[in-house]
Formats: C-alpha cells, structure tokens, sequence
C-alpha cells in the first residue's frame, strides 16, 4: 500500500492500516526520539505520544511532500516537548564539565562507525545535542531553531558552534582523523 493510499485508510479508521503506518515509521522515528532523549524509556513514551499526535492530525495532511517527513516533524516537536517539560534543554555547559564515554578501543576499525557517531552526539550537553540534532540531522535553519526553542537565532549559532568544537574535541582525544 503506497503511502496515500495508507493516510486514507488510516483517517478512515481502518485498523490495519493504522499498524501499517505505525510498523512503516516506528524504527525510524524511534531513532529521530533517541537523539533527543537518551533514555530509551523516555524515547519510547516520546515514540507513543508522537503518533498518538500523528493519528490525530492525519487528516490534516495534504498529501503533498513527504509523510516521512511530516511525521519526523511531528516526532521532533514531540521530543523538544519532553525536553522542555523536563526543563533539561539548550543548557549550556562547559567542555571540561562533560565526560565522553567512548574509548578509542570502542571504535570497530580505524574508521568512524555511525554507531560510534550517535555516541558522541548522545553524549553532548542537552542544548547543544537539541541544537545539533535540529540544524545538522533534521536540516532546520538557525532561525527555525531559534522560534522552536524560544532562543536567540544567535544562541541557535552558538550551540551548533559549540556542538561541533566539543564533537572535533572528542575526535581528536581519539585520534580520529578528519
């Protein structure tokens, strides 16, 4: 079933086709919820709430870009939710303050492995991981960035930058080459 085929069922309420989508999209967006939240717990209610969200708004999709993409939208507002009721992002603290967790022995050859590089976003401060995920993996402007988050389009800039002085920090400790 093609995916426009899949939004009509589901806002028809057929059953099937609601498991369908949930099947189609859950892994991926289970990915997109962890880069926010780092315990798999709280990604999993974030993962629920998300498309509890995504079925009430089903309707409301026009059918004309990519469901993926509206549904990764709805999982990132999601988690910038949890984020705030938890009060834990756009914290700004300092590199020396954060300990990194992986070791160079940890690196499955001398190459830089995703898994690897998941690690090391996870392990970035709350706001500048928040930051990072939303400008470098899901492609926002710092201006998106800044009215998401209530901040400066300048802070947006500034916890990116951070973001990435902290990941070639950790890199280098690693003697990963760039």
């Amino acid at each position: 079933m093609d995916d426009n085929t899949l939004v009509i069922e589901c806002v028809k309420g057929n059953a099937k086709a609601q498991r369908m989508l949930f099947d189609k999209f859950a892994s991926k967006m289970m990915a997109v919820c962890m880069r926010y939240v780092n315990d798999s717990m709280e990604a999993e209610d974030v993962l629920q709430e998300g498309f509890v969200k995504v079925f009430g708004k089903l309707a409301d999709f026009k059918m004309e870009g990519s469901l993926e993409g509206w549904i990764r939208r709805i999982m990132v507002n999601t988690s910038l939710d949890a984020l705030r009721k938890n009060k834990r992002h756009v914290n700004d603290s300092k590199l020396e303050d954060v300990d990194f967790k992986l070791t160079s022995s940890e690196l499955a050859s001398d190459q830089l492995q995703a898994d690897d590089l998941m690690k090391m976003v996870q392990a970035l401060p709350e706001g500048y991981k928040v930051v990072f995920n939303l400008f470098a993996i899901e492609g926002y402007s710092h201006k998106e960035i800044a009215d998401l988050l209530g901040v400066s389009e300048n802070t947006s800039k500034s916890q990116y930058s951070r973001a990435r002085a902290y990941l070639r920090h950790v890199l280098e400790k690693l003697e990963i080459e760039r």
